[in-house]
């Protein structure tokens, strides 16, 4: 709370001095995936929590249809009008506001004029979804500003629409979702088709910390899209003999392997890692519920697995830190996280082991790489809302 608190007033600060008057503030959090990786597109089940790492947002009302928005981390300030908005994303980082703004209007909410100030703390490119960050602050800020209440799920539909739509990035829903709907000290298993939930307990003596290769390859976006494109031809070819599947998500192991002949080798290797990690979340959730961290951990020793060798979204600096996670005492289980090529891991270890873990873990990757890398313990955060001052 005191980190809640000492924001909004930097940020309230901030405001006035740049707009000359009080803003109301909002923040969303980033996100890191426990397990479910590269599922949420094929109508899968996630694991997310959301992390203590936030943008924040601070708004007022104008009296024209001006959206003028100042990013505090890129010292940059870009305005669109309302009557006339962009069709097409500037590859910016404004585009995340702008494309929210478009949907809403899409949508049919009328917006009004906005000053915004913008401070992002999740780190750019590092898998932990700064991009929905950006998306659910801006959401929530600008529908509340023109006076518009709405239901969470639909927000997160709304902000993973601009994403696809504006941005051009084929997300899932997960790091929207997640954004939106998080609970203090809480993991959330998802069902990506019916976007049913249940909110998992996070047990007190086990903590997650982040790895932050600090490498984020140009690779990410394009393959990403390509992955889809591959999980969806398999998805077209197997339809021919199992003509109920509408996703990946609806193939069994047992299909997958009958109806192997159908597929070119990268499509199978690309179907075979999502069936196998949507059985892996099932598994980690009862595994969570039991109390179970060991049996947790090799689920996303596993993970780590498949997304490097079937998916092909890993690379050596974040395989490196899995295996030197193996290393230290404590760790129950280690993964990369987010959409691959560089960003972060995620390691499950006892809470009594943060510091030697930071301790063994810095100087061995940056032997190994060149590059230090960064290390946070993280907790399961609450999602996105509008902070007051206390």
């Amino acid at each position: 709370m005191t980190l809640h608190m000492n924001q909004t007033e930097f940020l309230r600060k901030s405001f006035q001095e740049l707009y000359g008057t009080l803003p109301r503030i909002f923040r969303a959090p980033g996100r890191v995936n426990l397990i479910g990786e590269h599922t949420d597109y094929n109508d899968g089940f996630v694991m997310p929590v959301a992390i203590d790492l936030s943008t924040w947002i601070g708004i007022s009302v104008r009296p024209d249809s001006i959206i003028r928005t100042h990013s505090f981390n890129f010292k940059e300030t870009v305005e669109i009008d309302l009557n006339s908005v962009p069709a097409h994303p500037k590859k910016h980082w404004s585009d995340y506001v702008h494309g929210v703004a478009v949907v809403l209007l899409q949508s049919g909410y009328h917006l009004k004029g906005a000053d915004l100030l913008i401070k992002g703390e999740v780190p750019i490119g590092s898998g932990l979804s700064s991009s929905a960050a950006i998306e659910v602050a801006t959401a929530l800020a600008l529908l509340a500003n023109s006076g518009h209440e709405v239901e969470r799920v639909h927000l997160a539909k709304l902000c993973q629409r601009a994403e696809n739509e504006f941005v051009g990035m084929r997300c899932g829903i997960m790091d929207q979702f997640i954004s939106c709907c998080a609970k203090e000290d809480r993991a959330l298993i998802l069902d990506c088709r019916s976007l049913s939930y249940n909110l998992l307990p996070m047990q007190s003596e086990i903590r997650l910390v982040i790895c932050n290769t600090m490498v984020n390859h140009e690779l990410a976006s394009g393959e990403y899209n390509k992955r889809r494109a591959e999980c969806e031809e398999a998805v077209h070819r197997l339809q021919k003999v199992l003509p109920g599947i509408r996703a990946l998500r609806d193939l069994s192991l047992q299909d997958l392997e009958t109806h192997r002949g159908l597929l070119p080798d990268v499509t199978y290797k690309r179907a075979l890692h999502v069936v196998t990690e949507n059985q892996r979340v099932l598994d980690a959730a009862e595994a969570l519920e039991r109390k179970d961290p060991k049996t947790f951990g090799r689920l996303m020793y596993n993970s780590h697995q498949s997304l490097k060798e079937n998916y092909e979204v890993s690379c050596r600096e974040l395989d490196i830190l899995v295996e030197l996670a193996r290393e230290v005492d404590g760790v129950f289980g280690s993964r990369m996280t987010g959409g691959g090529f560089g960003g972060c891991t995620i390691t499950l270890l006892e809470a009594s082991q943060i510091v030697e873990f930071q301790e063994a873990i810095a100087p061995r990757y940056q032997r190994a790489t060149g590059l230090h890398p960064e290390i946070y313990a993280c907790t399961a955060a609450t999602g996105a809302e509008e902070l007051t001052s206390l």
